[in-house]
């Protein structure tokens, strides 16, 4: 689960961590980490399987209903890389300042293969927020990222 994480990393001149698969010690860890690389992005992560599952979603995430952001499907990440911070150096995969923007739990209430409905207790997003694959647009990668009213 993290072998493309691990190919995009040189961990003798990244501080990133190596991790391994294993459920965190939080249950349904969630986390936003800043991501000032080549472009400033949001860095989504939900902990599932063991793993980090990852979105890139290029503006900052919605606070409020009403506001819908693509999120892009990365590799996934180990469970240690939740309290990452630093400075990934120049020439590296994602070289830039990483910085947690939100962190806290979810839960889970919803889950398909092309759409997930979590409950947020993070410190900036609270509330129900939806992640839904784009159909048809040509690159499955591509999710809608949103907080649902009420």
């Amino acid at each position: 689960m993290l072998e493309e994480y691990r190919r995009k990393r040189d961990f003798k001149k990244t501080s990133e961590p190596i991790g391994e698969v294993r459920p965190s010690k939080e249950s349904h860890l969630y986390v936003i980490q800043r991501h000032d690389a080549s472009h400033l992005h949001y860095d989504l992560r939900l902990e599932m399987d063991g793993v980090l599952k990852s979105w890139a979603v290029p503006k900052e995430p919605p606070l409020g209903p009403g506001v819908k952001r693509l999120a892009v499907q990365t590799e996934d990440h180990p469970i240690d890389y939740a309290s990452f911070e630093g400075v990934i150096p120049e020439g590296e995969y994602g070289a830039g300042k990483v910085e947690i923007w939100d962190r806290g739990t979810y839960e889970l209430l919803e889950k398909e293969a092309d759409k997930y409905i979590i409950e947020v207790s993070g410190e900036r997003l609270k509330g129900r927020y939806a992640l839904i694959r784009f159909k048809g647009s040509g690159d499955p990668k591509n999710w809608l990222f949103f907080k649902k009213k009420g």
